[in-house]
């Protein structure tokens, strides 16, 4: 992502400054309180430190990363936010002041910001609780869905002041998102998880990953468009379209342009996989697999995971149990594809500033200028995952989930959560129906290539190649 990025009326992602020329200064010490890469680093691992020192001496973070408990009558929302008033009081002055002093050492308006935040989260937390209502699932009512979708529709039809965009920070809050995402993969996961299901997500998501690249520079779409394409169908959607776009140094219409169809494609998937399998009564472990491999967002693939996961022992012919499909799906999206967004951030960071940028210009980058353009948040999500896998290192499966995941990950996971949905409302505030639709058809024709080779090899792979691994999956 850009270390240089600032939103304005239209933003979801811009293109960031161009390096500085060979011979000029280069940016200095000052880029480590200057640029938002740093400050959601800065913030990102300071929380994932807290938790940990609050852990390692017997307590826990999660009283002030409090989120709406499921609820089936309008009673019990009252008796929680009756119970838990203060917490969400605290949550919040937390991501004010934390947000708040970065924005201000950066150089924004806090009196733009500050008021424009207060609306964000009040209706972020108006989404999640929609989002844990006990039917949500049936009817797809993710909270990260949810909160783009209503962003979608209040900024065409219903838009806010422009001043109100100060606070729709998109790439801070992914950017602080994805850095609590990998306090939740600890690389030990990868050795709980086994070989087969990093194998067949690895497969899936590189070769996903060429033909939507392929296809786009053969349609002849920028390579920096083709390669925000390409992630946002590989890896994990939306925080893969804007995470890379920044590595790339893609344009802002390119990432509000990925983001819109990853975001059509994970919802027309969420009816469509489910449906399929249940025809083919596919077993919910190996059903679980293919969504996780077919799926373009975690909030809409567990979602369909989880839809499926409940036909067990409802619907004849349809065995396994209900956890088989939501951990198989874990297993696939969450872990197998989603810890790609780090290495394909750096591979096409370096790629784009040795290789494209020379073939464009006749200039040689420099180390510096690699390093300039390198996406920060990438050193944030590794040592945050570190951290996590140090603290896992002396615990079983069984134990890190007993033990470590109520105190320490779960917790990191709430603040996680808050802070995509910041930011799928974000990108719903702050994105125009008009500037999409002039993208054209082309973008739509690669990703759906994607698509196509994304679910057949899913399904090969989940129903043929490794349906005895998915069947027998015990969590």
């Amino acid at each position: 992502m850009s270390n240089s990025i600032q939103l304005d009326a239209n933003t979801v992602a811009e293109k960031p400054s161009s390096p500085p020329q060979t011979g000029s200064q280069q940016p200095g010490w000052s880029e480590l309180w200057k640029k938002e890469d740093w400050w959601a680093i800065w913030i990102g691992i300071g929380l994932v430190l807290v938790a940990y020192l609050l852990f390692s001496n017997g307590s826990s973070l999660k009283w002030i990363t409090v989120i709406p408990a499921k609820w089936s009558q309008f009673s019990d929302l009252q008796k929680h936010f009756t119970d838990n008033w203060l917490r969400y009081v605290a949550q919040f002055a937390l991501w004010l002041v934390v947000f708040s002093v970065a924005l201000k050492i950066i150089g924004h308006k806090l009196r733009e910001f500050i008021p424009a935040f207060i609306f964000l989260y009040l209706f972020s937390l108006v989404i999640f609780t929609a989002g844990q209502w006990v039917e949500a699932s049936r009817y797809n009512l993710e909270p990260p869905l949810v909160a783009l979708l209503l962003g979608l529709a209040i900024a065409n039809f219903a838009p806010l002041p422009r001043w109100f965009d100060a606070g729709f920070r998109v790439e801070f809050y992914v950017k602080v998102g994805i850095i609590l995402l990998g306090a939740t993969l600890p690389f030990t996961l990868l050795l709980w998880a086994g070989p087969i299901a990093i194998l067949q997500a690895s497969i899936v998501s590189i070769a996903t990953f060429l033909v939507i690249f392929f296809v786009a520079t053969r349609l002849g779409l920028e390579r920096r468009f083709a390669a925000t394409l390409a992630a946002g169908g590989a890896v994990c959607g939306v925080s893969a379209s804007i995470a890379i776009a920044g590595a790339v140094g893609a344009k802002r219409e390119h990432a509000s342009t990925s983001i819109a169809i990853v975001i059509i494609w994970a919802i027309i998937m969420i009816f469509v996989l489910p449906i399929a399998s249940r025809y083919l009564q596919l077993p919910t472990g190996v059903a679980g697999a293919w969504i996780g491999t077919s799926e373009f967002a975690d909030a809409a693939g567990f979602a369909a995971a989880q839809a499926y996961g409940g036909y067990a022992g409802q619907v004849p012919g349809i065995s396994g149990t209900p956890d088989q499909a939501v951990w198989a799906f874990t297993l696939m999206k969450v872990v197998g594809r989603d810890v790609w967004i780090g290495i394909w951030a750096f591979i096409l960071a370096i790629v784009a500033t040795t290789h494209w940028e020379k073939s464009e210009s006749g200039r040689k980058a420099n180390a510096a200028e690699i390093w300039w353009r390198f996406p920060k948040f990438v050193i944030g999500f590794v040592i945050a995952s570190l951290l996590v896998t140090w603290v896992a290192r002396n615990y079983s499966y069984a134990e890190f989930g007993k033990l470590v995941t109520p105190e320490l990950t779960d917790p990191l996971k709430n603040l996680r959560t808050w802070a995509f949905i910041f930011c799928f409302f974000s990108i719903g505030l702050t994105t125009r129906f008009g500037e999409l639709a002039r993208t054209g058809k082309k973008p739509l024709l690669a990703f759906t290539a994607g698509v196509i080779i994304n679910v057949i090899l899913g399904f090969i792979f989940s129903v043929y190649v490794f349906a005895g691994h998915w069947t027998s999956l015990v969590h």
